[in-house]
């Protein structure tokens, strides 16, 4: 039985949460989806760690290019807790709506998931809307993963031992790439999805209910949306939306963590219950009173610092680490 969301009346969000949108509300920054995608960037870009937990400092930071199927070269960071041969290793995939964002606005929490699960994580600069729409981003992400399985071991990783994540727009690619990797016989070890985009179609409660925010509406979704897909049938390509994926039983088992309070919560939660239907193992955490982004939001979301922790514990278990 699928939970939903309660209504806006009911909702509360944290003290912590209401208290992060007041000092966002006294800064007046203009909102990104009424910026160019240039300048968007460039604003998330020096806003991206100021919520942030501290950042730690790892035995293993490195570049690394990644050639895509048309022959570019994508770049990664990679980040390891130690030196120590034969880690097992995450690909993520970092949000943004497919037009924003970087491996270097989520190295904080990379690293924090690296520090936390004992695993390496490479983060893909998988390339960005509108030069480049979709399924482009799609393609990359695969590309790298397809990648990595083969080249793992030259780079002192388990090949073996595969996740991929990642959140928002990233945890979109995170779930097609479980599903591609099904169907190229590669196994993985876990799908990790901070509040992914599921759904061809912006229209369950919770768009309804959070159509005005906090932190992510319905104006911004459109913005980055309109940049990325063309018409509505790249909306309604699974790549896009993994909820209209035909089949996918024997994906990866998944961890997937929610906000209470956002536009993606009622999709995040159908795209749990599908995988359920087709026997894959779930774990649905939902962090009440706290909307979209706010993983990246350690140093005054507490909610933040457990979803790390959660999720870097799914990690453990999955690449049986002690």
């Amino acid at each position: 039985m699928t939970a939903r969301h309660p209504d806006i009346h009911a909702t509360r969000l944290t003290p912590q949460m209401r208290g992060v949108l007041e000092r966002m509300a006294r800064a007046g920054r203009p909102p990104l989806h009424t910026l160019s995608p240039q300048e968007a960037r460039a604003a998330y870009e020096l806003g991206a760690g100021i919520l942030e937990v501290p950042r730690a400092e790892l035995a293993r930071a490195e570049q690394l290019p990644i050639p895509a199927r048309d022959g570019a070269l994508l770049g990664a960071r990679l980040v390891a807790p130690d030196t120590a041969p034969g880690l097992p290793v995450l690909l993520y995939l970092h949000g943004g709506g497919f037009t924003i964002g970087s491996s270097a606005t989520h190295d904080t929490l990379c690293r924090e998931l690296a520090r936390l699960a004992g695993c390496a994580v490479l983060s893909l600069d998988y390339r960005l809307a509108p030069e480049h729409r979709f399924p482009t981003a799609s393609n990359d992400a695969w590309d790298a993963l397809a990648w990595l399985a083969r080249h793992a071991g030259e780079l002192g990783l388990d090949g073996t031992r595969l996740a991929v994540g990642g959140d928002s727009a990233g945890g979109t690619l995170a779930a097609v790439n479980a599903i591609l990797a099904r169907a190229a016989g590669l196994p993985l070890a876990l799908q990790v999805l901070f509040y992914p985009g599921c759904a061809a179609h912006q229209d369950t409660p919770s768009h309804t209910r959070f159509a005005h925010g906090p932190i992510l509406d319905a104006a911004a979704i459109d913005w980055f949306f309109n940049h990325y897909v063309s018409d509505r049938a790249e909306r309604e390509d699974w790549r896009f939306a993994p909820l209209l994926a035909p089949d996918v039983e024997g994906v990866a088992p998944a961890w997937i963590g929610l906000a209470e309070c956002d536009p993606l919560v009622d999709e995040g939660i159908d795209y749990a219950d599908k995988l359920r239907l087709a026997g894959v193992p779930v774990q649905l955490e939902i962090y009440r009173g706290v909307a979209h982004e706010f993983i990246k939001m350690g140093r005054a979301i507490p909610e933040a610092r457990t979803a790390h922790a959660d999720a870097a514990a799914a990690l453990r278990a999955a690449f049986q680490l002690a």
